[in-house]
């Protein structure tokens, strides 16, 4: 529940915000960033009100995947408005990428500023009320993450959802984040197994290309919920390039039901966080 703990007077951007998940994974190319806004886009779609916070500062890809690239962050007496890629804004996105003069600058930047940014991103942006700010990292356990996790830590955040791929090398990088999390103490909500399986767009028969299971047996060794696998589909990878919403386009796909089921099970353990803190 992200109920801030500060004692001082000053106006807090994130006393609006009833929930934190950070995405994370301790390799790099598994999906971080789709899982998170699929994710986003499934809560959406429940009729929450959501939030994307892109702290992957390097490679930001959120403002692409939305087919927002080139708009502006505007300033307010609170701090950054984020940007609304929807009519109703019920899904709000902030990323390094809208502040950028050119999408193939590189941010070169040493640790301390990094941290830097990610507290300014944490601290001024207007986010108004959210029911989930859905928090999409680099992959590791390096600087970035050690700032998120101070940083977000007095909202009380729910936890991390770890994303994996099947292979054994993918599988070991994400048992290094779960033993980060503990050294953290932040809550683990899960581990999802991303591209376990290859969907066909012709029959939707689904091919274990990257073999299958070591996302459930990480799980089921450090004792957390997994939460379900997440297959290759074709759609959805065309989905992101066009800046499409594909849990809205292909609701009836595999790929999507399994996100939806993901987000179920958010919204779940959100509602039993809710009544603990209210008992």
């Amino acid at each position: 529940m992200a109920t801030s703990s500060k004692a001082d007077g000053a106006a807090d951007n994130m006393s609006g915000v009833r929930h934190v998940v950070l995405i994370l994974s301790g390799k790099g190319g598994v999906g971080k960033s789709t899982v998170a806004a699929q994710l986003a886009l499934a809560l959406r779609q429940a009729g929450k009100k959501v939030g994307i916070l892109d702290v992957d500062l390097c490679g930001p890809s959120i403002p692409r995947m939305f087919d927002v690239e080139g708009h502006d962050v505007h300033q307010c007496p609170g701090g950054w408005v984020p940007v609304y890629p929807d009519q109703d804004q019920r899904l709000a996105l902030m990323s390094i990428g809208f502040l950028l003069q050119n999408r193939d600058d590189a941010v070169v930047w040493r640790g301390p500023k990094k941290n830097a940014m990610i507290k300014q991103f944490i601290g001024d942006v207007v986010w108004g009320e959210l029911d989930y700010l859905i928090i999409d990292t680099p992959p590791g356990t390096s600087d970035e993450h050690i700032s998120v996790v101070e940083n977000v830590r007095q909202y009380h955040p729910d936890g991390a959802v770890l994303v994996t791929t099947p292979q054994g090398v993918a599988v070991g990088d994400v048992r290094r984040e779960l033993t980060f999390c503990r050294k953290t103490k932040l809550p683990v909500l899960g581990v999802i197994e991303n591209m376990s399986g290859f969907v066909c767009p012709h029959c939707t028969e689904c091919t274990n290309v990257f073999s299958k299971g070591g996302g459930e047996a990480l799980a089921n060794q450090f004792n957390v919920p997994f939460l379900g696998c997440v297959p290759l589909d074709p759609q959805l990878t065309r989905s992101l390039e066009e800046g499409q919403r594909f849990v809205d386009a292909f609701p009836t796909s595999t790929t999507a039901q399994a996100i939806g089921r993901v987000a179920q099970t958010l919204l779940r353990t959100g509602g039993q966080q809710e009544t603990m803190d209210t008992s």
